[in-house]
């Protein structure tokens, strides 16, 4: 028997706030998470703008000393594992703990660690660096932590391609559960590289947008004024079941992930393949693993970083897909109210997915006051709208040309 996989709990932490309903009815109002920087003086920075996550205490979700170890964005990733399991009600014990497996990541990794550690180093010579220093930075530590915390024992690694990391954990857990190997999987990402370091590394690539006068209005993906993207922080985990699993012990089911496809650019380091190939080739990928047609399909939640490049080709990607059904469609961009999450983009994208199924409205894309004549398909500007959504794409594409296309279905009782 063929088995499905059903999302039963959903945890986020964005700059738009904490929990699911708080950062849901923030999107619905078009609000906008982005301002200046208050993390560090962003004196000789040509970009001073971010979305930071705001008032975050590590001590909420867990004790003093295990915050103190861990780097901000592996904190992000457990605060937002204790916020979905709570969801997904789902009660761990010495029965079940073997068939639970986490695939959590981060495009980035423990840049902040970094940064502090060679401070100190400089300071003071290499006895001054922590003995923790490796176990902060690296990116599967996130998925580690939350394994260590939960005593869960199933599948647990990490996949790491920038930008499209979490939705490439969510689809490869969704295998993981497929061919049996987990009943259970905690995915998704974490991410927090908002420091001197990590923010000036893509000042310097000429990435980011500089529109500092007006910071709310700097993340406009699809507009035609668009000048780049803007850096967000935080995490989204998906707590996903195998469907009888999850209906033999009466759990919410969210929506089902029918479909999943990842293919690389080939092409460049940071530029997306001029004619959107690799895109378009996921695309079809995951709608055909999922079963279904092109029409089938109501929202896409683009990739939509606000950058020249990119929203652009994912554009013509798009209409190579569908069609003439490409303008019937509401393709938006949420990344214009939330920043861009970097490695925790797909997995809080794919929520909003579910959530706007589960609530037949779709967020707007924010700031799009002169639409792009290359950019012309219908992306929400600035407004939410009803729409009953029974099938939805999310799109992430990352650095090195890594492309990740998850598909998600109202579930529907058989």
């Amino acid at each position: 028997m063929k088995r499905r996989v059903v999302v039963t709990g959903v945890g986020w932490l964005t700059p738009l706030g904490t929990g699911k309903e708080e950062v849901w009815n923030a999107l619905c109002n078009g609000e906008s998470g982005v301002d200046l920087i208050t993390f560090f003086d962003t004196t000789g920075f040509v970009s001073k703008i971010a979305a930071e996550l705001k008032n975050f205490d590590p001590q909420k979700y867990m004790d003093k000393k295990d915050a103190k170890r861990l780097d901000r964005f592996v904190q992000l990733a457990v605060a937002a594992t204790s916020l979905a399991l709570k969801d997904s009600r789902l009660e761990l014990d010495k029965e079940n703990r073997d068939r639970i497996g986490v695939v959590v990541s981060s495009g980035i990794g423990g840049i902040q660690t970094i940064e502090t550690q060679m401070k100190r180093y400089l300071a003071g010579g290499p006895s001054r660096i922590s003995p923790f220093l490796i176990p902060m930075i690296i990116s599967n530590m996130a998925g580690g932590q939350i394994s260590i915390m939960w005593q869960v024992k199933g599948p647990n690694f990490a996949i790491v391609t920038a930008c499209a990391t979490a939705s490439h954990c969510i689809g490869e857990s969704v295998e993981i559960i497929k061919r049996g190997d987990a009943e259970v999987m905690i995915s998704g990402g974490g991410e927090s590289a908002i420091n001197p370091l990590g923010f000036g590394g893509f000042c310097s690539m000429k990435a980011l947008s500089v529109r500092n006068d007006a910071p709310k209005k700097a993340s406009r993906p699809f507009d035609r004024d668009r000048d780049g993207f803007v850096m967000g922080e935080g995490a989204g985990i998906l707590i996903l079941e195998e469907l009888g699993h999850a209906q033999a012990r009466g759990a919410h089911i969210y929506g089902e992930i029918v479909g999943y496809a990842a293919t690389g650019d080939a092409y460049h380091v940071s530029a997306p393949e001029p004619t959107g190939e690799g895109a378009t080739k996921a695309m079809n990928l995951a709608l055909e693993r999922a079963g279904l047609k092109p029409q089938d399909v109501e929202y896409i939640n683009t990739h939509g970083t606000s950058t020249l490049l990119g929203d652009k080709i994912e554009t013509q990607a798009i209409k190579k897909v569908f069609g003439e059904q490409a303008y019937k469609l509401v393709v938006g961009s949420t990344k214009s109210m939330t920043g861009h999450l970097l490695g925790a983009a797909g997995s809080v994208e794919a929520i909003i997915c579910l959530l706007a199924m589960e609530h037949k409205i779709v967020p707007p894309t924010i700031n799009l006051d002169n639409p792009d004549p290359e950019c012309d398909l219908d992306y929400i500007p600035n407004k939410a709208r009803p729409v009953e959504v029974k099938v939805a794409l999310s799109n992430s594409f990352g650095f090195g040309g890594h492309n990740g296309v998850l598909v998600m279905k109202k579930y529907e009782k058989t």
